[in-house]
């Protein structure tokens, strides 16, 4: 998944942090990008939808399968515009991010797991 999910500056790197919630550390297992609510969410690479619905923590979420043991997550969304077990292609429009969940303001929340386990992103996304 090496596609920027949406263009906009990184206001959260993955990584301990002390949570905005609770003031305990806590691994960020993701990176928080910048965005107007309403901004197209596209896929970083082909894959079969997951999850496709809401989550306590991130609000409405997309979970894609890449294979290989690679999962992408997308949380705070808007609007999710694709199914569970729906087939996406590499840039096709996901979602519409938004500020629902545990969230201080509009923004995507982007994880990649490898085996299950959240690395980080930027180790992934090139173009």
């Amino acid at each position: 998944p090496s596609r920027w999910p949406v263009r906009g500056a990184v206001n959260s790197e993955f990584g301990r942090r002390l949570s905005p919630w609770t003031g305990a550390q806590e691994l960020h297992g993701g990176i928080d990008i910048s965005a107007e609510s309403g901004t197209p969410v596209k896929a970083p690479a082909p894959g079969i939808v997951t999850l496709a619905g809401s989550t306590p923590d991130f609000g409405l979420t997309v979970a894609i399968d890449h294979g290989h043991e690679i999962k992408t997550v997308f949380g705070h969304l808007r609007k999710i515009l694709v199914t569970h077990g729906q087939r996406v292609d590499r840039g096709q429009q996901i979602a519409l991010t938004g500020n629902t969940g545990k969230s201080s303001g509009p923004h995507l929340h982007y994880e990649i797991l490898v085996k299950g386990q959240p690395v980080n992103p930027r180790g992934y996304l090139w173009d």
